[in-house]
């Protein structure tokens, strides 16, 4: 019988990692990657600082509480994509089968490569092996016959945090087809995809902890207190019943830009300039990618951390500025924002192929050449060559590339009180 062909790599503490190598002076010290200023969040931890309490997702000013000799560094998105471009390259030279789901980990199925290189295990710490040796990175790889369990073996070959430092993890964990129940069953249920906050909670009140208590209990039960579909395909997981393939080619489900604010907005004529740089960023990436989108959703976080979603479709796909930054402004005219908003975000879904463009007597061509010129302009010239009247403030032209302050504001003021900082710009395939 063949043993386990899912990998499932993952890049350890991946933006430090890089830090590392750019900058050895930082090795072995406790390191902080994300939003430096007081709005900021931790995107990446070494495992020094993960010692003292620090992980991804905390606010930035509470890390510094916990460790305050840490060093804080502001991500550099466009590096750390450098980074995971030439690790995904050498994945590319195991097997095609691919599916990156992040910056810093992908699943391959290597099923195929077997006669050339041997057996899953071989094959795992083969990859690690190149990893270390051509970009000077280290991984874990987990192996399995799923990618449910691949992506836990991974979790279980990690280095963990220690007082003296990392302790090193075994690096490569391979569960077996008759160890993968079991494997499984040791897990929480926050190990399942899909289970949130909520959920957990929920099974909680059952008495349900671990997978194989949700595998023992009836389906029935999980049913009633969580609904048909969501009850089924968890019972499902739980028993480890879950056949998705590697898909190396997995189109994003939306494209979407987020700015946080580091003093709450309440005046809506900025906010309606914000959405308009945010739309452009957007539709700019569109049809980068070829794409199209007829659902425009806005994002708005309030000074009080209370956050709502407002979306509208459109009939025909759109792909340029003024298209998305007309439905976004309708969205903002129906919010209150006397309160001050903390956070702004536009993004498109309900992605396809871009309009066709066909012309209609009653057309008006203009603009669509118009956004043609720009795009020639930003490939030739930068990002910054154009940008809509909104982007231009004392700084100069603010215009949002993929990953900037993606953390949140920083703590820099050297371009005045105009600078503007702000949040996540990324591509969101996992909605």
């Amino acid at each position: 019988m063949a043993g386990p062909t899912i990998l499932h790599v993952d890049l350890d503490a991946f933006f430090v990692a890089v830090e590392v190598a750019d900058d050895p002076s930082l090795a072995g010290r406790p390191v902080v990657v994300g939003g430096t200023g007081t709005r900021g969040v931790v995107a990446a931890a070494s495992y020094e600082a993960r010692y003292h309490g620090i992980h991804s997702a905390m606010p930035t000013a509470r890390a510094r509480r916990l460790c305050p000799d840490a060093v804080f560094i502001p991500g550099r998105h466009d590096r750390y994509r450098e980074a995971s471009a030439a690790f995904h390259a050498v994945l590319q030279t195991f097997t095609p089968l691919v599916e990156g789901i992040a910056l810093d980990e992908a699943f391959l199925d290597v099923g195929g490569a077997a006669r050339l290189l041997g057996d899953g295990p071989a094959i795992a710490w083969a990859l690690r092996a190149r990893v270390a040796d051509d970009l000077g990175l280290s991984c874990s790889v987990g192996v399995a016959p799923r990618k449910l369990t691949a992506k836990l073996a991974s979790e279980s070959a990690k280095p963990r945090p220690s007082a003296r430092g990392p302790v090193a993890g075994s690096g490569v964990v391979v569960v077996g087809a008759d160890d993968e129940i079991a494997f499984l069953h040791r897990h929480p249920v926050a190990s399942l995809w899909g289970v949130g906050p909520a959920t957990q909670q929920r099974l909680a009140g059952l008495g349900v902890t671990p997978v194989g208590q949700l595998a023992a209990l009836p389906v029935e039960v999980g049913i009633r207190t969580l609904g048909e579909a969501a009850g089924r395909r968890l019972h499902d997981l739980a028993w480890a019943r879950d056949e998705r393939p590697v898909e190396p080619q997995r189109q994003a489900k939306s494209v979407g830009h987020e700015e946080t604010f580091a003093v709450d907005v309440h005046q809506r004529p900025v906010l309606e300039g914000h959405t308009a740089r945010l739309a452009d960023a957007v539709a700019a990436r569109l049809r980068r990618a070829g794409l199209a989108g007829r659902c425009v959703q806005l994002k708005v976080r309030f000074g009080d951390f209370r956050t709502i979603t407002r979306s509208h479709t459109v009939t025909d796909p759109i792909d340029t500025g003024p298209a998305v930054a007309g439905a976004a402004r309708q969205l903002l005219d129906g919010v209150d924002i006397g309160s001050g908003v903390r956070l702004l975000g536009v993004s498109v879904s309900l992605l396809g192929p871009p309009p066709a463009r066909q012309l209609r007597l009653d057309d008006d061509p203009s603009w669509r050449e118009v956004t043609d010129a720009i795009d020639e302009i930003r490939v030739r010239y930068g990002d910054d060559a154009i940008a809509p009247g909104a982007a231009l403030g004392a700084g100069g032209v603010r215009t949002r590339r993929a990953g900037d302050h993606q953390w949140g504001p920083e703590a820099d003021h050297r371009q005045g009180p105009d600078r503007v900082v702000g949040a996540r710009g990324e591509w969101d395939d996992r909605r």
